[in-house]
């Protein structure tokens, strides 16, 4: 059926450049670009945020297409469909480069060699980081251009969000009420998130966090996460996937932290100071950091391999189909503007000479012209290919879904193995793997993004090479700007008394992942014990076929509050399809997945916003209105008061969308 819906707009009758009578309508503008330069500022600030947060972000397209349907109707800015076309495009960049940015650049923050940080700050490095953002973002784009025709055109892929915002655009201009949705859904999320964080106007508690004690140890426990974000992206990923990343956190949080434990009962006094032993939560806390996380990164490796491995047809014929449709362009078989992209040489050209500056980088890092040049070769192949599969995976089953971290793992991996191999060890070795793949993850994230807009493009019949265009101009954009909404984060955090990214309220779980791994293969101080059980646990799982491996891993790698926050929105959608008929389920969930998004949304900027008050001068909103710290209610009710945001995140996504499929 995915399919059939897939092939279905492209003859819908939407004109676009072939229109017949009058001229072509007007696409490449510049309201056009600003538009979508702005939204890609603005999901970039959200999605920095909710990726060091939860350790995913969300794709951009379906709520740009949204946004860019209310935005053109206004009576100054009216546009059709193919600017909107546009202005999705480059919008979906920031959403991109955000997660290239938190899943590597703060890896360079959190690696330890010789018991010191590479980057002692984000400051000082931030031209350093936006450079790698810019370049690894361009050569994404070169990348994808090269295999638009065999993913988008030729492959028959169901290209799901690309379908979707293909669809909202088509139903925005005959009128409805999609883009009232999102933004109320938005509102809320915003709300939520002002009344839950200790900067905003702190009325009820995130989560409750205890240890429940046995005869001989105990379990530790945490409340899901009462975020709109959190449950989002569980509402969108459905319950299958929500219940699988949730099973990772069961097995990390009720079965190997008390095991531990039940093993050594004495860890209290050990982890002490002061000759007081330390609490059981922190010992807890302790031993997910210290011994769960090792064994989840084996199992990610092994997730991440498995995932190339089953990707190894479609590779080949993705990558043939590339050369094989740039010899019948060659010869003159591209046909019509909605089928033009930019020429070929000059993007194996821009592709080459990008090379050059990522080459510096390296060079900067490591003072070795053959570590350099060996790590520029290693980048340009991983690149293409995990770029091809990164696209191909999109056309799968979307961008939201695409395991950018087992794409970047295998990059890290193969460049951390060539740096051994030629004799670079140390700091020098670490940074030069972590350049690497922050580069290659950059690619992977804007090609995705990339090709999902072109497939919409190609179904609302835009022209590729003036979508190409803009994804550069806003790639440029977003890479100088993204650095500042995670400098602010890390700064906001360390001002109230955390210890920056890494903290609990800011995990950046791919970036942790990323430095454990490049510490442990080149400067030598990977636990391998720990890290082979977590490779027998990866390959347990794949020997009983149990569904996405990398999955469970990265549901081990994170704070327990956060997957079953995740599960109580994947919760929300079985419940919502449970009581729904058949007939109207695809109305209601097609509701419901704006609705979500618009939470995600509003969480994600109100996020962002509420640490600038704080590096500004204003402590919180709570400070401000009642000259204490806290309001007293929730000193002693706050806990009890977050049940009101569930149950409010539970009717947005529940009883609204039933209500709006009416």
């Amino acid at each position: 059926g995915k399919m059939k819906k897939a092939e279905a707009p492209e003859k819908s009758g939407v004109a676009g450049n072939e229109a017949v009578g009058g001229p072509p309508e007007p696409e490449l503008t510049v309201k056009a670009v600003l538009a979508g330069v702005v939204m890609a500022l603005v999901f970039g600030a959200a999605n920095a945020y909710l990726g060091m947060k939860a350790g995913q972000t969300v794709s951009a397209t379906i709520p740009a297409a949204v946004i860019g349907i209310a935005l053109f109707r206004l009576p100054f800015y009216r546009g059709g469909i193919l600017e909107q076309n546009i202005a999705r495009t480059a919008a979906s960049v920031g959403e991109a480069l955000a997660a290239g940015a938190v899943f590597t650049i703060p890896a360079f923050l959190l690696v330890n060699v010789g018991g010191q940080a590479l980057w002692k700050d984000l400051r000082s490095h931030f031209w350093e980081a936006s450079f790698i953002l810019m370049t690894g973002g361009l050569i994404g784009v070169m990348f994808i251009i090269i295999l638009r025709r065999p993913l988008c055109v030729d492959s028959g892929l169901p290209f799901p969000e690309s379908t979707a915002s293909a669809e909202i655009v088509k139903a925005g201009q005959a009128g409805g009420d999609t883009s009232r949705y999102i933004f109320s859904a938005m509102g809320l999320g915003a709300l939520l998130q002002l009344l839950k964080s200790d900067r905003g106007l702190l009325l009820f508690r995130e989560s409750v966090q205890g240890f429940l004690p046995f005869s001989r140890g105990g379990f530790a426990y945490s409340t899901p996460a009462a975020s709109p974000a959190l449950a989002g992206i569980g509402y969108i990923i459905g319950p299958r996937l929500a219940f699988i990343n949730a099973a990772g956190g069961v097995i990390a949080w009720w079965l190997l932290i008390p095991l531990v434990i039940f093993l050594d009962p004495d860890l209290p006094r050990k982890l002490g100071s002061a000759g007081a032993p330390a609490p059981w939560d922190v010992v807890a806390d302790s031993i997910w950091r210290e011994t769960v996380r090792p064994i989840a990164v084996g199992a990610m490796l092994v997730g991440a391999v498995y995932t190339l491995y089953e990707m190894r047809e479609p590779l080949v014929r993705s990558l043939r189909g590339a050369f094989e449709a740039s010899a019948r362009a060659r010869a003159g078989g591209a046909a019509g503007q909605t089928d033009l992209d930019l020429p070929l040489p000059w993007v194996l050209a821009a592709a080459a000479a990008l090379v050059v500056p990522i080459s510096t980088i390296y060079y900067h890092f490591t003072g070795r012209a053959v570590a350099a040049a060996s790590a520029a070769i290693v980048m340009t192949v991983t690149g293409f290919v995990l770029s091809a599969v990164g696209g191909y995976l999109v056309g799968l089953v979307g961008g939201s879904n695409q395991p950018v971290s087992g794409l970047t793992l295998a990059a890290l991996v193969i460049a951390a193995l060539v740096m051994l191999v030629i004799g670079v060890r140390g700091s020098l070795g670490v940074a030069a793997v972590l350049g690497v793949a922050a580069v290659v993850c950059n690619a992977c994230c804007v090609s995705g993004s990339l090709i999902q807009d072109l497939k919409a493009g190609h179904l609302l019949r835009g022209t590729p090479w003036k979508m190409e265009v803009v994804e550069i101009i806003a790639v440029v954009a977003v890479s100088v700007f993204l650095m500042l909404p995670i400098i602010a984060l890390h700064a906001a955090n360390l001002r109230s008394g955390g210890t920056g990214i890494g903290d609990r309220e800011l995990p950046a779980p791919q970036a942790g992942l990323m430095a454990q791994l490049a510490a442990g293969i080149v400067g030598g101080q990977m636990p391998w014990a720990l890290l082979v059980m977590g490779v027998a646990f990866g390959l347990a799982l794949v020997m009983i076929e149990a569904p996405s491996p990398m999955l469970i891993a990265v549901g081990m790698y994170l704070p327990f509050e956060t997957v079953s926050a995740i599960l109580v929105g994947g919760v929300t959608k079985w419940v919502s399809d449970s009581i729904t008929p058949a007939e109207r389920r695809p109305a209601v969930e097609e509701n419901g997945v704006l609705i979500a998004s618009g939470l995600i949304a509003g969480e994600a900027i109100a996020g962002i916003l509420l640490p600038v008050l704080f590096l500004a001068g204003v402590k919180s909103l709570t400070q401000v209105l009642t000259g204490s710290g806290q309001i007293p209610i929730y000193t002693r009710y706050g806990g009890y008061l977050s049940v009101a945001a569930f149950a409010a995140i539970a009717w947005a996504l529940i009883a609204a969308p039933r209500r709006a499929a009416r």
